[in-house]
């Protein structure tokens, strides 16, 4: 069945505005708006109608009344008059879209009223339907045995964008975009997804008893109670507050997420150039935030007890980077007392048998509440140590991430294998713990 003829068929039996008509055929030709097919192939089928009653009048007129009313033509409406030929006075909505699409410039000012809010310089318009819009479509397209189609959805969407384009000035972006706006053309109702900004760098802790991110209090899960004054929290401060708070402020979001590559114990110094990180701000409403201002603003508030530097703009992709490079290598210090006198041959052994070795680790009793029992394998790369004092020794210890270096130290019971005090017969344990490196490349965007 040639097009001309298709879309004759079509409007007999249903009302089609122009959009619903020509979006039946819309991958035929290029660069042609639907609306525009729409009504050629009206204006084409009031040329052959007129044409037709020359020969066969009432045959002619009924296809320009049917083109009048279900194709709502105005050039088959004009011929009508033309010919002195009363006009249909039916009033009809198309079969499809219910005249939404003479309603677009409604919904985008909607949309706009609400984008009004936030800054961004990417966008993407998603399409809520009902679900007997979808379904009267597809039944469509089954009884006339559509082929050349554009779905009704994907035909909102891009109108929609084109005009926010023109009016914003901003990009449609279909892959990570800062907002996102979902309309139903419908009820016209408008939401909002306004994506995460995230802001990458690195910190360090320089002083101990900070954890990394926020403790709240077992008794009161965050509600505040007499144990922990109030506060919810088991301890005042973290890295994630200290290097979040202004972040948060300056892009007027909701809430932060920290992510970083790995943690360092409570009790442990972070050193060195810092552990990588990524402050997640939900819902903000500012984006062009100036990240060296902020970054010394952080500094200066956390004086002495973290440190953040590198501060940059980052995507989603970075955090899932940080996640698989929390195994990446480390570099540890650690101060470890003895229960007897040491010797310096002793710290020559510990130096021979450790580097270069695989050590098996079952989870630490100090963290098997809250993590899975299970045997670990970590290898270290190299090992120093040596003596400051007749019971205490000073280690250096570059190793594969999620080593327990404190375990390292004491065996945890036989839970670590090997572990300095088992290659000593010497109980030992930590006194002091740093990180001096983190060893792996910045994920970059």
């Amino acid at each position: 069945m040639e097009v001309l003829e298709k879309a004759s068929v079509m409007l007999e039996k249903y009302p089609l505005c122009d959009n619903c008509l020509g979006r039946q055929f819309a991958l035929l030709g290029y660069g042609i708006e639907n609306s525009v097919r729409g009504q050629a192939l009206k204006l084409s089928l009031t040329l052959q109608a007129s044409a037709t009653t020359q020969q066969k009048e009432s045959e002619g007129i009924k296809k320009l009344k049917n083109l009048a009313t279900n194709g709502f033509s105005r050039e088959a409406q004009g011929t009508l008059h033309h010919l002195k030929k009363r006009l249909p006075k039916d009033s009809k909505l198309c079969i499809l879209c219910d005249g939404t699409f003479s309603h677009l410039d409604t919904l985008v000012q909607k949309a706009l009223e609400k984008l009004a809010y936030y800054e961004y310089d990417t966008f993407l318009v998603g399409v809520e339907l009902p679900v007997k819009v979808v379904e009267r479509e597809d039944e469509f397209k089954a009884a006339f045995d559509v082929g050349y189609s554009e779905s009704i959805k994907h035909e909102f969407g891009r109108l929609l964008g084109k005009r926010l384009e023109a009016q914003t000035g901003k990009t449609a972006e279909y892959r990570q975009p800062d907002i996102m706006a979902i309309v139903n053309p419908f009820t016209e109702q408008i939401k909002l997804q306004i994506n995460p900004l995230f802001v990458a760098g690195r910190y360090r802790k320089l002083v101990r008893d900070i954890p990394q991110s926020k403790w709240f209090c077992s008794n009161c899960r965050g509600r505040g109670c007499q144990k922990c004054g109030g506060t919810g929290k088991l301890y005042p401060e973290s890295v994630e507050e200290l290097a979040s708070k202004q972040l948060l402020e300056a892009a007027e979001g909701e809430k932060t997420a920290f992510h970083a590559s790995g943690r360092e114990d409570i009790d442990a110094k972070m050193l060195g150039t810092g552990r990588p990180f990524v402050v997640e701000i939900s819902k903000p409403k500012k984006r062009s935030l100036n990240l060296k201002k902020l970054e010394e603003t952080i500094n200066s508030a956390a004086i002495g007890k973290v440190e953040i530097s590198r501060l940059r703009f980052t995507n989603r992709d970075v955090v899932r980077k940080l996640k698989k490079a929390e195994n990446a290598q480390k570099e540890y210090r650690v101060l470890i007392t003895f229960e007897n006198e040491i010797s310096n041959q002793d710290m020559q052994l510990v130096e021979e048998k450790l580097a270069g070795l695989l050590i098996k680790q079952q989870t630490p009793l100090r963290v098997v509440h809250r993590r899975a029992d299970l045997v670990r394998e970590r290898y270290i790369y190299k090992v120093k140590v040596k003596k400051v004092s007749p019971r205490e020794a000073e280690m250096q210890v570059r190793c594969q991430g999620g080593l327990y270096v404190k375990e390292l130290v004491s065996g945890d019971e036989g839970r670590t294998i090997p572990s300095v005090s088992e290659l000593l017969k010497n109980q030992a344990k930590t006194l002091k713990l740093d990180v001096l490196n983190v060893i792996m490349e910045d994920p970059v965007r």
